[in-house]
């Protein structure tokens, strides 16, 4: 094949019926040859070996005459002992070099080689050769030669000039772009400082307003309320002038019978009291002075945020929700401004996590305590955990979190035959859960019976994942490492769809305002969005991740997250067909980590045993969380293998629960 491929490339070489004397005639004259086309192309015919139809390299001659390439007619001769040409027998005894063709065929190539040189490699070969040049011949050539290169440089100077005044050309319009742009930035950031400064003032008037009011309903009880008989009217004038003086009235102090939430509100109002007029108190000044520095320290995300949304809704006045007592309403507010101060205060609220609960979900007699998945229910009283430990726990949330014990038993316990991966409550049956395993068995159990409702066993390798419709109480998907993707009916027995792919599936998941609507993570490094009424070929095809696909899951209807093993989120629109942002700053290469979203953060593991939080808006953590244990020995090498296995956020809630290869389970809480 490899004699084939090079001698493809030669047939544009053509020769002459005499090679020595048409070569000695080209060598004594710059002039081509002037035999006619047909008599080359016939002799192009006779230099070609009969068996690969190329010009013949390497020519050997049969006993009966005939020439070929060595390697053709050596090839041939392994599987047939006869010519190709007259089928005459033959041996590779009968074959001898034909030293005769093989220089007409290097004459052949040197003269085609001379003929498509340049004029100016003619003349060098006639020079070198010997051939008798005049001096006022050489002048005549010489000016020649330095007109055309006058000529030649005047062109490149024109080229050259024209491609810089292009490029100035461009550069202007980009930069006039730029400006323009920077302008009308400007403009927005104008309209929104006056808009905020004057929302600013108005609130500043609300609190003051606040102040008096509650001035005089502190000097409405003192007057309600005497002091005790006890004291006479004088010492009693001495001791309101001295707590009117401090801003302090009867009503405000605190008695031994207030409980403790009593006494914090009435210190408050003290203090609220003592500030006056529009000053700032310490405790909000210093909160003020945390939320900057995370503002200083994502500027340029924040940056890109706001002139972002400023930008696609600069025509949009901002419309204050029906019945919200909570919000002022903002005369002149933009809907882009309005919208990256929700982000803007979501992501300032959180700076870290806080442990507020932790158990231990590993086994006596188990020691592979790798939680897969954690899930809570319908209503976010109970939640599940499952993993290689072959059970599903069921533990009560409330307990776990106000017991304060060292160990912590679930409600619920059931066993499986094999490794569970992945959990899904439904969301309209409070009792049951749908599991899937590493022998491909997709079981949907009832909780409150501990025993399972349906088997599915179709898949033929093992499961990956499985969710719950959020639409439809009766169904369910699943995905497994067989490349396929079923769709299953709690009514039936069988499956109700089938997706048939190309790569293995990581992971599933129900769009949560259809039923109809799915999107798939698979091992070929892409997230497939189907829509189950035609399935003959995605949506659309979501591509930008480098490795496998691990995790997918919906923000809300429209957005969807996807984990993968090169280490990054990403966001994208279902809706539009975009990709969104791309989030970076956790570790994950060859374990599933766990994922979890929430309206406006993202959750996700790390192979540094670390649980990462992100806000939707921001390509860097909002905070982080690592996994420790007291008995873990720091030079101890396994902890270096420890990493977050599965999370989970509680609905509505800056609350979630985490857990990692070691078998430990936390309840972390966003806190300021």
């Amino acid at each position: 094949m490899e004699e084939v491929s090079t001698g493809a490339i030669v047939p544009a070489v053509k020769t002459e019926p005499k090679p020595s004397t048409s070569t000695a005639a080209a060598v004594s004259s710059p002039e081509p040859s002037t035999a006619p086309i047909a008599e080359e192309a016939e002799l192009d015919k006779d230099f070609l070996c009969p068996i690969c139809m190329q010009i013949i390299k390497d020519a050997f001659l049969t006993g009966c005459g005939h020439s070929f390439c060595y390697m053709c007619i050596t090839t041939h001769l392994r599987n047939k002992n006869d010519c190709p040409c007259c089928s005459h027998y033959l041996t590779a005894n009968q074959l001898f070099p034909n030293f005769l063709l093989q220089k007409l065929l290097k004459k052949a190539s040197a003269l085609q080689t001379f003929k498509n040189a340049s004029p100016i490699e003619h003349f060098r070969q006639s020079l070198q050769q010997g051939c008798e040049v005049s001096i006022k011949d050489l002048d005549t050539l010489m000016s020649l030669l330095a007109e055309r290169k006058r000529k030649m440089e005047q062109e490149e100077a024109e080229r050259n000039m024209q491609v810089l005044l292009d490029f100035l050309h461009y550069l202007r319009k980009q930069k006039v772009d730029e400006l323009n742009e920077v302008r009308t930035d400007l403009r927005y950031i104008k309209e929104d400082v006056d808009a905020v400064e004057k929302h600013r003032i108005e609130l500043y008037r609300a609190r003051d307003r606040y102040s008096m009011k509650l001035r005089m309903l502190g000097d409405d009880l003192t007057v309600r309320k005497p002091w005790p008989s006890t004291i006479d009217k004088n010492h009693s004038g001495v001791v309101n002038s001295s707590l009117n003086a401090r801003g302090l009235t009867t009503g405000n102090i605190p008695t031994k019978k207030m409980d403790g939430k009593a006494q914090v509100s009435s210190h408050g109002l003290q203090r609220k009291d003592t500030s006056g007029g529009s000053d700032p108190q310490y405790n909000q000044s210093g909160l003020s002075s945390v939320k900057k520095k995370r503002v200083q320290a994502q500027f340029n995300d924040l940056q890109e945020c706001y002139l972002q949304k400023r930008r696609q809704l600069a025509n949009h006045p901002h419309h204050q929700p029906e019945g919200d007592k909570n919000v002022y309403h903002r005369e002149g507010y933009n809907a882009g401004l309005a919208d990256f101060q929700s982000v803007l205060s979501t992501f300032t609220q959180y700076s870290r996590l806080r442990v507020i609960a932790e158990l231990r979900h590993g086994d006596l007699f188990h020691s592979a305590n790798i939680v897969s998945s954690i899930e809570f229910d319908r209503d976010d009283e109970y939640f599940a955990t499952a993993g290689v430990s072959r059970r599903i726990k069921v533990f009560d949330f409330s307990s776990v979190l106000n017991e304060h014990a060292d160990v912590h038993c679930p409600v619920v316990e059931m066993s499986t035959r094999s490794k569970l991966s992945c959990l899904s409550w439904n969301k309209f049956v409070k009792n049951h859960i749908a599991s899937s395993d590493y022998d491909g068995i997709v079981t949907v159990w009832d909780v409150t019976t501990r025993q399972s409702v349906m088997e599915y066993e179709e898949h033929e390798k093992r499961a990956w994942s499985v969710d719950f419709s959020c639409t439809e109480p009766s169904m369910l998907v699943s995905g497994s490492d067989d490349c396929k993707v079923k769709v299953w009916c709690t009514n039936q027995e069988a499956s109700v769809l089938n997706i048939d792919m190309k790569a293995n599936i990581c992971c599933v998941k129900y769009n949560p305002g259809s039923s109809n609507h799915i999107a798939v993570g698979s091992a070929d490094h892409h997230i497939h969005y189907y829509d189950l009424r035609n399935v003959s070929h995605p949506l659309y095809v979501f591509s930008g991740h480098r490795k496998a696909v691990s995790y997918v899951k919906f923000l809300s209807n429209s957005e969807l997250a996807s984990a993968s093993t090169d280490s990054t989120l990403r966001l994208w629109d279902v809706k539009e067909n975009l990709p969104v942002r791309t989030f970076r700053g956790h570790t994950n290469e060859k374990n599933f980590v766990g994922l979890s979203v929430s309206s406006e953060y993202i959750a996700c593991g790390s192979e540094t045993n670390e649980v990462v939080v992100y806000h939707k808006e921001i390509s860097k953590p909002v905070t982080r969380h690592r996994f420790g244990s007291p008995e873990m020995d720091e030079a101890d090498e396994d902890a270096v293998s420890y990493f977050i296995s599965a999370v989970c956020w509680k609905s509505d809630s800056p609350t979630m629960l985490t857990a990692n290869s070691q078998g430990t389970i936390k309840v972390l809480v966003l806190a300021a």
